[in-house]
């Protein structure tokens, strides 16, 4: 009986030490249920669910519930959210070379910029983030897309932009970089485009197709897609640091390691996203419109001198990345 009695301890006690190990994190995105890094990410918790037999459980929280990115930046950095993915904007103020992605074709390709993130530079870059004091394991990156223009009228060379006000991302870099290429860049908020471009305060935007098709912003007469990828800029998935560092060592390799399959199979699920959307576009009649980017790139250096000069060695080698 006593011994009985012992093993009951013993087994009650087993399973609240695994219980006190285990956790739900949650895992935050201002992107909706079933875009490509919610999924992604939804998917990595699945994974690490399995391969620490329960230990570390996902709760995905989409659609900005817990607030904007800085909100929910802020959160991550004290603990009450342990995985995010944030654009790359609200990191530059920690790790100032994350601010490089945001220059105008410093990226070739939409390949040549995977190339880069996948490779050295890429782990330097979160590296740098995971030691700054920003509170914020640096785990993978994803693709945010290509941005290209969207107007009412056809886009094929700098001429045909002038005169034509265009909406940017609020960053100066961003504005400077429509004025380069010809056109009038106006800083607004994205959820004042739709009305802007509906009433002609603007005459295009720009963006990447799922955002074009989901937003609705084709159905204001902005029908012609000129591809000039003039912006390529990946986004991070990070954790709190508070939370990894209560992990074990094994823990913390899967943690990496799950993060590392969710960035290459978010890049499957984007490509297949933006290859559907832009098949539902043409369906409503947008032109898409090739062109040679060399002009916009061309016109666009004076931008690339005035941002990157503080980080001329590190383009250099984004260069050199084939």
């Amino acid at each position: 009986m006593r011994l009985m009695k012992t093993l009951l301890a013993c087994a009650l006690l087993a399973a609240t030490g695994s219980a006190a190990l285990a956790q739900t994190m949650k895992a935050a995105d201002v992107h909706p249920a079933g875009y490509p890094t919610v999924v992604a990410v939804e998917n990595m918790g699945k994974k690490l669910d399995a391969a620490t037999q329960g230990r570390i459980k996902f709760q995905m929280l989409p659609g900005s519930v817990l607030g904007g990115e800085k909100e929910m930046i802020e959160q991550t950095q004290v603990g009450a959210i342990q995985i995010l993915r944030t654009s790359l904007g609200p990191v530059g103020p920690v790790v100032p070379e994350v601010n490089v992605f945001n220059m105008p074709f410093v990226f070739r390709s939409i390949a040549h910029m995977r190339a880069v993130i996948d490779g050295p530079i890429g782990q330097e870059l979160l590296d740098k983030l995971s030691a700054s004091p920003a509170r914020m394991v640096g785990l993978a990156w994803m693709d945010g897309g290509s941005r290209s223009l969207y107007t009412k009228k056809p886009v094929r060379k700098p001429d045909d932009l002038k005169g034509q006000k265009i909406r940017m991302m609020g960053n100066p870099l961003f504005v400077d970089t429509m004025n380069a290429m010809g056109g009038n860049g106006i800083s607004m908020g994205f959820g004042e485009v739709f009305t802007a471009l509906q009433t002609g305060v603007i005459d295009g935007a720009e963006n990447n197709p799922p955002s074009l098709f989901t937003t609705n912003h084709f159905k204001t007469g902005a029908k012609f897609y000129t591809q000039t990828n003039h912006l390529i800029i990946p986004e991070i998935l990070v954790m709190s640091k508070v939370a990894y560092d209560k992990l074990s060592a094994a823990d913390q390799a899967a943690v990496k390691k799950a993060a590392r399959e969710a960035q290459l199979e978010q890049r499957t699920l984007w490509d297949a996203a933006v290859a559907d959307y832009s098949t539902k576009l043409k369906a409503e009649g947008v032109e898409f419109i090739e062109i040679d980017s060399k002009p916009f790139f061309d016109a666009t250096a004076p931008v690339r001198a005035k941002y990157g000069a503080a980080y001329a060695d590190l383009i250099k080698r984004i260069e050199a990345v084939r």
